[in-house]
């Protein structure tokens, strides 16, 4: 296994709807594998494949990570070719993103939704989430959807959030 790159914004590959799944082979569960020990390895729930740098329908996540004490972990999950089939309410958050390192904004997301999509073993899944879980699957699926937080903003947020990445740029002398 690897720790993998995590590509951020604005990488090409992040922009892009990713392409569905066909096959779950030796070379996916490899990078599922890879993928998951990437997510160990840095400060965040979920990563998926287009983060990577791989453009298909996949994303895992381990809600035990944000708990304190991790008493039982339910290990990582994997969701290939997700999508959402339900959404309720409405949840005002903040987000972050590892694509987007060191930047948070408040997103607004449903607060409940019912996710289908398949698990590394090719058996199908429906899961619900409510709260931070629901707000992760709709977090990841943008991912996959070549959809990022920022283009959840406003038009003053991107403003803002594009001056600040400006000014960054202009600090580390890659702009």
């Amino acid at each position: 296994m690897a720790i993998m790159e995590i590509l951020k914004y604005p990488e090409p590959v992040l922009l892009c709807k990713a392409g569905m799944v066909h096959q779950i082979d030796g070379a996916l569960q490899k990078r599922i594998d890879d993928m998951i020990e990437t997510l160990y390895a840095v400060p965040g729930l979920g990563l998926a494949a287009p983060q990577v740098g791989d453009s298909i329908r996949l994303f895992i996540y381990d809600m035990s990570l944000h708990e304190k004490e991790v008493k039982a972990r339910k290990g990582p999950l994997v969701v290939i070719n997700p999508e959402i089939v339900a959404m309720e309410g409405e949840d005002l958050s903040e987000e972050g993103c590892l694509s987007i390192p060191g930047y948070q904004e408040i997103v607004k997301r449903a607060y409940r939704v019912q996710l289908q999509g398949i698990d590394r073993e090719g058996k199908e899944i429906r899961v619900i989430g409510e709260g931070l879980l629901a707000r992760l699957f709709q977090h990841e699926i943008d991912h996959i959807n070549g959809v990022l937080m920022i283009d959840r903003f406003s038009s003053l947020k991107k403003d803002i959030f594009f001056r600040k990445l400006k000014k960054k740029a202009k600090q580390d002398g890659s702009f």
